[in-house]
């Protein structure tokens, strides 16, 4: 069975199964989107909500701090090599509140064998739909020191 590492500044990381991330409440995106190599997609996906696994996975932000949440990134990895990332402000509801979501179902079948797909419905560009999730990193990038300044 397909599983993904969730890791970063959490917490509480996590291995976590398709079966795994129904326990956290489903919910349903119709979306459609344009595919580089197959054109335009119409699908169904049902799955937890990225915030919320994230949320249960206990990130090390100072929750009362907007601009400490805002600092925040995910890393998202898929078993094909495809990556793509998000900025924790995009799914944070004091702020875009984006519902993307780790889908557990496409159009109706069960994603366990194949992994989790990473749906992203405000996207018109398919790019950051990753195919059988592998890995979540959560964490913030070091500004790089400046030489000479």
């Amino acid at each position: 069975m397909a599983t993904l590492l969730l890791h970063g500044d959490l917490d509480h990381p996590a291995t976590l199964s398709v079966p795994d991330l129904r326990a956290w409440p489903q919910h349903r995106a119709e979306v459609t989107f344009d595919c580089a190599t197959n054109g335009p997609q119409h699908h169904v996906f049902e799955g937890a909500l990225l915030r919320d696994v994230i949320s249960g996975a206990g990130p090390v932000f100072d929750a009362r701090r907007r601009k400490d949440r805002s600092r925040y990134l995910l890393a998202v990895s898929g078993g094909d090599g495809h990556h793509t990332v998000l900025s924790w402000a995009e799914l944070d509801d004091d702020f875009c509140g984006s519902p993307v979501l780790l889908a557990t179902r496409l159009d109706g079948a069960e994603l366990d064998g194949p992994g989790s797909q990473l749906v992203v419905p405000s996207d018109r560009c398919g790019a950051r739909y990753v195919s059988a999730v592998t890995h979540v990193w959560f964490g913030t990038l070091s500004v790089p020191a400046l030489v000479g300044v």
